[in-house]
């Protein structure tokens, strides 16, 4: 049994009986007498690992034919590069939503490769809410519209889809990815780090329309072409092989819970919860628009910030770390992935309720 509840926003909590699971084959993957760090990436036995995880990633999200699945690296940051300089296929520019820290990321990234039009901001509030889409500025010829569903810091998500019309839609799912279901055919590109609610860092997963493959410009580097990289199946290199195992015996947990629709569910629970909290006392703060609040990420202040650290050490004491918000905004800021159970958050309410009885 866990001592802890981890709330860290990434690397995040993976459920314990994966762990248990993975603990137990670490030394004899199913009789291979070998663990799977150990595997030759194109040996038998890491090809089924790899080849289960995707047939089940594409039955857990309702992946479409045409699209393919890729087991990457790098990051969601790589990514920020990876999508400009396969979707741009010359075009003026790209249109981009600014909702926060990793919106502006990817900005400055795609600018690199050609223009960037931002269709709209929530800077002028902090980024505390997201911009109806009613108030976009689109281009006329976008090569696509990107935007960042989940902004992991300020805690801002975006409770609907987009609609870019014939321009492709790209989406940074990073925080969301698996939390909630997603009609993968509105897309055009979906990625994300798996480091929140997948598996451990390391691999990068993007989902994308075959018709948006192999229009990289000269010059481009090898790697960077999700052409290649489709058509090697991911295996142009090494993959991460031990962070795809872990995935997929996390798409094996998800099913136990009943799927995406399943862990929804629970997701909203729990968010609920700490939010219901939060909106019925003014000894804690969340700033964010109540229709924009993250499912996965809550940050909230102390009334007082001298505060913040006596909160944080008495948290620790109570077998709940990785309360501290992210040092650009400061606070607290609780990640209640697919992994973190109820209990995780009741235990955080009740201490947040004992906490205010005592400095209130």
């Amino acid at each position: 049994m866990r001592k802890v509840f981890n709330f860290s926003a990434g690397p995040a909590v993976l459920p314990e009986e994966v762990l248990a699971q993975a603990a137990a084959e670490m030394l004899d993957w199913h009789g291979s007498g070998q663990s799977v760090m150990e595997m030759s990436h194109r040996g038998k036995e890491y090809m089924s690992i790899h080849e289960q995880a995707e047939s089940d990633l594409r039955r857990l999200m309702g992946i479409p034919a045409g699209y393919k699945v890729l087991f990457l690296q790098g990051g969601a940051t790589l990514q920020f590069a990876m999508v400009p300089a396969n979707l741009m296929r010359g075009k003026a520019g790209a249109d981009y939503v600014d909702t926060g820290e990793w919106s502006r990321k990817a900005i400055k990234e795609a600018k690199l490769f050609g223009a960037v039009n931002v269709v709209a901001s929530s800077e002028d509030r902090r980024f505390t809410y997201v911009p109806p889409q009613s108030a976009w500025k689109t281009s006329r010829d976008a090569a696509y519209l990107h935007y960042c569903a989940n902004e992991t810091i300020g805690g801002v998500e975006f409770g609907w889809v987009p609609d870019a019309g014939d321009v492709p839609l790209v989406a940074d799912i990073s925080s969301t990815f698996l939390s909630r279901p997603l009609d993968v055919s509105k897309f055009g590109l979906l990625y994300g780090g798996a480091q929140k609610n997948i598996g451990p860092a390391g691999l990068t997963i993007v989902i994308v329309r075959e018709d948006l493959l192999g229009h990289t410009p000269k010059g481009t580097p090898t790697m960077l072409d999700y052409k290649v990289q489709a058509d090697a199946d991911s295996m142009l290199n090494t993959p991460p092989t031990y962070a795809v195992y872990i995935a997929g015996l996390v798409f094996q947990w998800l099913e136990r819970q009943g799927g995406v629709a399943g862990i929804e569910k629970r997701n909203i629970e729990k968010a609920q919860l700490l939010y219901d909290y939060l909106d019925g006392t003014q000894f804690y703060r969340n700033p964010v628009e109540r229709a924009d609040r993250s499912r996965m990420n809550v940050p909230f202040t102390l009334r007082d910030a001298a505060l913040d650290e006596p909160f944080l050490k008495g948290a620790k004491e109570r077998g709940m770390i990785q309360l501290k918000g992210h040092r650009s905004v400061g606070g607290m800021r609780a990640s209640i992935y697919n992994a973190m159970p109820i209990e995780g958050v009741r235990a955080l309410v009740d201490y947040m309720r004992e906490f205010e009885r005592q400095h209130g």
